[in-house]
């Protein structure tokens, strides 16, 4: 994923004002409307000026913005861990709409990584209650089989007895539920906005993102584990050791798997009401031929198995 520069992208400087970064927008705008601008790229370029001014011009999201980009500027091959997660926004599960006419899909990768799905600005009529958050954070896969009890630091935008814009800081303790999804929200019921004049405050909606895992990869509820065997267990059948997101199992390889097959464990995936599967898909792993004994070794199985061709089915060139 890329680092969006929204300053670059209207052309202003970092410590831009903010009406000199609607004066950009405005001009760059009109210059990209694709009613008024018929080249290939101008929708494009129309939709990355909508998307940096929708970030820069909410002084939220600007002040989450400068943040992520003292850590993670332009260039760098990969963004700092825990990059987006962490800051509280308001607006939370309700219906959002884009400013400037953006949509469901109409975001960069990045944006919706930083502010989420539902990160867009909110509607303009005045909320009927104390108003919700919304913050994305980010748990281990096994929180997700097991259920845990997590302390959660939030940054959220206030401003300073100057008027300026600054990260505040708060720690929450949060119950993970066993079955939790990617994507899913949790609410915290009275975390959000205080409410007024007696009214409750508004709730906080965090939205659930999985750590990267070095060997399990997630869809939806299933989960996806690459298994290293040897040739021998492969070809012959075998009970090995495999891991899971929540211990281990005994797996039996049948005889004469081939790369790539997969293997199935029910209901092993995400727990819920109907779970996920894992699948482990077996990865073959050629043993060296480092020394004399062991290139012996490989020679003899080639002789055992002088008839065999592996390019077989590639047909004639």
């Amino acid at each position: 994923m890329q680092f969006k520069d929204y300053y670059e992208t209207l052309g202003v400087a970092r410590d831009a004002s903010a009406d000199d970064i609607k004066h950009a927008y405005r001009r760059l705008a009109r210059k990209f409307h694709p009613d008024l601008n018929k080249e290939p790229e101008a929708e494009a370029r129309f939709k990355e000026v909508g998307e940096a001014y929708e970030v820069l011009k909410d002084p939220e999201k600007r002040a989450a913005y400068d943040d992520v980009g003292k850590r993670w500027q332009a260039g760098d091959e990969q963004p700092p861990p825990g990059w987006d997660s962490g800051y509280e926004f308001r607006g939370g599960e309700e219906a959002f709409g884009g400013a400037g006419g953006f949509g469901a899909g109409d975001h960069s990768d990045f944006f919706e990584a930083l502010f989420g799905r539902r990160g867009r600005q909110a509607r303009s009529q005045p909320p009927p209650r104390a108003q919700d958050h919304h913050a994305k954070v980010t748990i281990d896969l096994a929180d997700a089989y097991r259920g845990a009890s997590r302390g959660i630091r939030l940054q959220m935008p206030t401003l300073d007895a100057q008027g300026h814009v600054v990260l505040g800081e708060r720690t929450l303790d949060v119950t993970i539920p066993p079955g939790v999804r990617e994507g899913q929200h949790l609410r915290l019921a009275g975390q959000g906005g205080p409410g007024f004049d007696g009214a409750p405050a508004g709730d906080l909606y965090l939205e659930i993102n999985f750590r990267p895992h070095p060997r399990f990869r997630v869809d939806g509820r299933d989960v996806y584990l690459d298994l290293p065997v040897a040739p021998w267990e492969a070809a012959l059948g075998a009970t090995v050791e495999a891991p899971l997101p929540d211990g281990s199992v005994q797996l039996t390889v049948p005889a004469g798997s081939t790369q790539g097959r997969k293997l199935r464990l029910k209901g092993k995936g995400i727990p819920g009401k109907t779970p996920g599967d894992l699948y482990v898909v077996l990865q073959i792993a050629m043993p060296p031929a480092a020394n004399d004994a062991q290139r012996q070794a490989w020679q003899a199985l080639a002789r055992a198995h002088a008839g065999f061709d592996p390019r077989a089915d590639l047909g004639g060139t």
